[in-house]
């Protein structure tokens, strides 16, 4: 490929950061509840109606990533999360209101967090009120983010059997050294039996998140972690800078 170096400078800057839209910096004090609501009613003025794409959060995980900067909750107790998908229910009853007559949905991605500590009858559950309040396109992106450490083949048959299309495999890096010192302890076997049974489930895209600046990494270690996502081959690589803010997030001040 050819090197364009001005393609380089236009995008050399900071952008939205991950899959929510609008990003979180985008919420504050001074916006309320009435500015999300006629936000939401404006697009349905839009000519012709402007494509819907969603987000659930689900903040669950059973361990702490030293290095997470995610909105998360650590816990083992899955009443939390079958109460919360109550709240995300009366939250999906909410936004249909005022969304009536939009457009179908192009896009639905959960993320976390690890949405897959969600009890099967939970993520069926919250799957099928989705599906009642909004209309997915034909050709809709559903996709949702795994943790490999936490969900087997028979997992994966599952989420594409509720219809889920796309998916993004946690991976970090595969340096057991690094892996120690964030306290993510992952196999790159277990992390191929999750995108081999994706592959065989219908899925027609696997992303691979890594990240590069966490403690310990070096260019040698970080190369052969490379290596082993390219003899992988997802079909796309989401690459991050690691973003230690321990006066934030108190986890990461165990780096």
């Amino acid at each position: 490929l050819d090197f364009d170096p001005e393609i380089v400078r236009k995008y050399d800057g900071f952008g939205p950061r991950y899959t929510s839209y609008p990003t979180a910096d985008r919420f504050h004090a001074a916006f309320t509840a009435a500015d999300y609501a006629d936000a939401l009613q404006a697009r349905n003025d839009g000519e012709p109606p402007q494509p819907l794409s969603l987000y659930v959060h689900l903040p669950f995980c059973n361990t702490i990533c030293y290095y997470c900067a995610c909105n998360k909750v650590i816990t083992k107790d899955h009443g939390r999360s079958a109460k919360y998908i109550g709240y995300v229910g009366r939250e999906i009853d909410m936004v249909r209101g005022l969304v009536e007559g939009a457009a179908p949905a192009v896009q639905l991605h959960w993320g976390g967090g690890t949405p897959t500590f969600l009890a099967r009858e939970e993520m069926a559950t919250l799957m099928r009120m989705l599906r009642e309040a909004f209309v997915l396109a034909a050709d809709a992106e559903v996709s949702i983010e795994v943790d490999p450490r936490k969900v087997g083949a028979d997992t994966i048959a599952f989420l594409g059997a509720l219809g889920f299309n796309r998916i993004s495999v946690g991976i970090q890096d595969f340096d057991p050294v690094v892996q120690q010192a964030v306290n993510r302890i992952q196999s790159e076997e277990e992390t191929r039996t999750v995108i081999d049974a994706a592959r065989a489930n219908g899925f027609t895209s696997v992303n691979a998140d890594l990240i590069y600046g966490l403690p310990r990494q070096t260019v040698e270690g970080f190369a052969a972690t490379l290596d082993k996502v390219i003899a992988a081959a997802p079909d796309r690589v989401a690459l991050y800078s690691d973003a230690h803010v321990p006066h934030l997030f108190k986890p990461q001040r165990r780096i």
